[in-house]
């Protein structure tokens, strides 16, 4: 019997992990509200709107006996609600208060924060100019906080000339958590260019999460001839993060589970970056890492650009 074909070896990879990634603050605080909840209440607990981007997330708690709804009218009499990590308008609380529902906030503190603001600025006189992603859950979130008519969503620089108000008008100016660093400092720049008098925030709104993966992502990515980004399509943060790459002058692909990567990805490629959207577990990423060993010999070097220990509170009905 002739002896079988000799297999070759698989060629080598080097990739470069990005540290931060994944999981974010914001994020572990959501999930363990649900998952307390859970514990608490019993099944089934609802959620309004995914807790996080994140299907592979979703689906684990849908299995521990989370059901997730787009409205509060889906949700029935006399059972548990949770408000999803990106925050909700005014009127979802107080019309799940009028219905004698129990519910619990999961709200990112940093996204509320932003709340927070846009209050001040109205109860300031000020017209509020909000930098964001039209129909993103966040951005309705906020723009729900305050009258309607007393802000106005401004997306690109574009959008900037286009403003209706004069040099006089009392203006503020908020932004999404998850935007480009990059894309947003330029709509800044030029609403301070139109409007000298706006006022903005004392601290970016951009949460440090975001910056601190986008910052991650600009080290490695000059480097690499690929960057895989694990993340959701509705993940606003993890679309920032391929964006960046391909700034970068790398290419750029969006992954939500290990299976759908395929070997000829890789051709050309002895460099690859790897980073997640701050609604990735780890779990999914080992996934992915194990299966590029499927068709590589893997060499991995972690680069840290940034150390995270922040960590919120968790709502006072679960720590009592």
């Amino acid at each position: 019997m002739n002896a079988p074909f000799p297999t070759p070896e698989k060629p080598a990879l080097r990739m470069l992990l990005a540290a931060p990634r994944g999981f974010c603050a914001g994020v572990d605080r959501a999930i363990d509200i649900v998952e307390l909840a859970l514990q608490r209440y019993g099944a089934p607990v609802y959620v309004r709107h995914e807790i996080v981007h994140n299907r592979f997330v979703v689906d684990s708690l849908k299995a521990k006996g989370a059901v997730f709804v787009e409205e509060l009218d889906e949700v029935p009499d006399g059972v548990p609600v949770v408000f999803s990590a990106h925050g909700v308008p005014k009127s979802v609380p107080a019309a799940a208060t009028s219905r004698g529902l129990d519910w619990l906030d999961a709200t990112c503190p940093l996204v509320s924060k932003v709340h927070r603001q846009a209050e001040r600025q109205i109860e300031a006189g000020r017209h509020i100019l909000f930098i964001g992603h039209h129909g993103h859950p966040e951005v309705v979130g906020t723009m729900g906080q305050v009258p309607e008519g007393t802000i106005t969503l401004v997306e690109t620089v574009d959008d900037v000339a286009g403003l209706d108000f004069d040099d006089e008008s009392p203006l503020a100016f908020l932004t999404q958590t998850t935007l480009s660093v990059d894309d947003t400092a330029e709509v800044v720049a030029a609403l301070r260019a139109r409007f000298p008098q706006i006022v903005g925030p004392k601290a970016e709104d951009i949460c440090y999460a975001t910056s601190n993966r986008q910052a991650a992502v600009k080290t490695i990515a000059p480097q690499c001839q690929l960057v895989l980004v694990i993340g959701a399509p509705n993940s606003s943060n993890s679309l920032r993060l391929v964006e960046v790459a391909e700034r970068c002058g790398a290419q750029a692909r969006l992954v939500q589970r290990g299976a759908e990567i395929e070997s000829h990805w890789f051709d050309g490629v002895d460099v690859l970056g790897l980073t997640a959207g701050a609604s990735a577990p780890e779990e999914l990423i080992q996934e992915v890492i194990t299966r590029i060993g499927e068709f590589r010999d893997v060499t991995m070097e972690q680069v840290v650009t940034a150390e995270e220990k922040m960590v919120f509170k968790l709502p006072r009905q679960l720590v009592d």
